[in-house]
């Protein structure tokens, strides 16, 4: 009996040193949130790659991110090799066309950025942008994300020398502290630079534009999860201080109009960009989801007719993409997916001659190198994820988003919750993911015959679908 009692004392005494023990570390939410039963997770994830050869379901079977794709970022966050062994697990639908003599290692150079916006001209900004890198954070707005996550995500930015977009949730204090690169994005509801009626104020733009780190302003027509729709933050998400950012009640549903009210056709999207880059100085963009391609005809048209009409960048998101709440309908069958999408507006904007003139943003699950080259080689001048970098926040698709609930503090409400997310940890998880991309994507040019992606066409890839019939036989052999 007395032994029982030692050996009950013994592991009492254990738990609580584990406990304790898990509490005080940083480097992991789950474990900070859930302690001592956090480690089943921690232990499934490391022993299921053996227990999963004796069972049915494969690691590219979940979804929307297969358990290959999340791994891959968890592994490259934590600074981990992601070498692999006995072949590849991979089915992929496209393949880069490597050649002969691939670049050696005195051949390589710095991918050398390009230039958002123009300093002379109709259109032009007082503070074109530099893009040093392709590979950034797309939009996802505070109250969407936690403080917590949100901080982590600019300190990264800022470590890895790449950008982040706000989201349509506005401005924030925690965009600004991690000192990263800021794109201010302006919603249907123009949260953060609306007047009292809601209408876009000129002097919230002015007062947004007087903070260095913004860089340039997105005018956001869509996004992939719910084209056709406006944002939905829930009433608990609704705090004082997001509502005091946004401009709008607290404690009430925050439901954005599904397209801004004063932007009904091309001619009046054109005014739109052009009085936001005059009153902020900064490059101006378009987001929008793929649906009609006449409209880019249109659109691209009216640019070359009306110069000031033009927009420094258009951010295609693929119908597959968006990290936002939205009915299931909208979010899988409305929409071209990246793959049809971003040919058909490359094709589209060269057919106008404005590659010079418009760069091109892409996103939609775009989170692994090969995805990202892809890109690149179908005309992106840059890639952007949001999803990805959730991943590297320790995000482990609980899809809890909307309930403020996450087990891992990147979306969750409650301050439990949150203050297990580590924003200085995670800061550099953020950067190690994007640099590891960043790196295997130069790897994937320099086996294609280029000393940096800034080569990448679409003769590089074959094997997809394009969708578009002048890019469906680019580089056929």
């Amino acid at each position: 009996m007395t032994v029982i009692i030692a050996v009950l004392l013994l592991l009492s005494g254990f738990v609580a040193w584990v406990y304790v023990h898990d509490k005080n570390q940083t480097q992991h939410t789950i474990l900070r949130n859930f302690p001592v039963i956090g480690h089943f997770r921690y232990f499934a994830e490391t022993w299921g790659e053996y227990m999963r050869q004796y069972q049915y379901l494969p690691d590219w079977a979940e979804r929307p991110f297969n358990r290959l794709e999340r791994s891959w970022v968890y592994r490259s966050a934590k600074g981990v090799s992601n070498l692999v062994s006995f072949g590849s697990e991979a089915a992929p639908a496209f393949a880069f066309r490597n050649a002969p003599f691939p670049v050696l290692d005195e051949e390589k150079r710095d991918y050398p950025g390009k230039m958002i916006g123009i300093s002379d001209g109709a259109g032009a900004s007082v503070r074109p942008y530099m893009g040093t890198h392709f590979f950034n954070i797309s939009g996802m707005s505070y109250g969407a994300l936690s403080s917590a996550a949100v901080l982590a995500l600019s300190k990264g930015a800022k470590q890895a020398g790449i950008w982040m977009a706000t989201g349509e949730g506005g401005l924030s204090r925690y965009h600004l502290d991690g000192g990263a690169d800021i794109v201010m994005q302006i919603g249907t509801a123009k949260y953060g630079v609306r007047d009292a009626h809601g209408n876009l104020s000129d002097d919230r733009l002015r007062e947004i534009a007087k903070h260095d780190q913004v860089r340039m302003f997105e005018v956001k027509l869509a996004q992939g999860a719910k084209p056709g729709k406006g944002g939905i933050l829930p009433a608990a998400k609704v705090s004082a201080e997001i509502a005091a950012i946004r401009g709008i009640p607290e404690g009430q549903d925050s439901i954005s109009p599904n397209r801004h009210t004063d932007i009904g056709n091309v001619a009046e999207l054109g005014a739109f960009v052009n009085r936001v880059r005059t009153v902020t100085g900064r490059p101006v963009g378009v987001k929008f989801v793929a649906g009609n391609a006449e409209f880019l005809d249109e659109w691209f048209g009216d640019c070359l007719a009306h110069p000031e009409h033009c927009p420094d960048y258009v951010h295609i998101d693929g119908g597959e993409g968006g990290t936002g709440a939205a009915p299931a309908a909208l979010a899988d069958y409305v929409g071209m997916p990246i793959t049809q999408a971003l040919p058909l507006v490359a094709e589209a904007r060269a057919r106008h001659g404005l590659q010079d003139r418009i760069r091109l943003m892409a996103a939609g699950k775009l989170i692994t190198p090969d995805k990202v080259a892809w890109a690149l080689c179908m005309g992106a001048d840059f890639v952007m994820s949001a999803r990805g970098f959730m991943f590297s926040l320790g995000c482990i698709q609980a899809m809890k988003c909307g309930s403020g609930q996450c087990p891992t503090g990147v979306t969750a409400v409650d301050p439990k919750l949150i203050s297990g997310l580590d924003p200085t940890d995670k800061g550099v998880r953020v950067a190690r993911y994007a640099e590891r991309v960043i790196e295997e994507v130069n790897i994937l040019a320099h086996s294609c015959g280029l000393t940096d992606p800034s080569g990448f066409n679409p003769s590089h890839v074959t094997g997809i679908e394009r969708g578009v019939a002048g890019f469906r036989n680019m580089g056929a052999g």
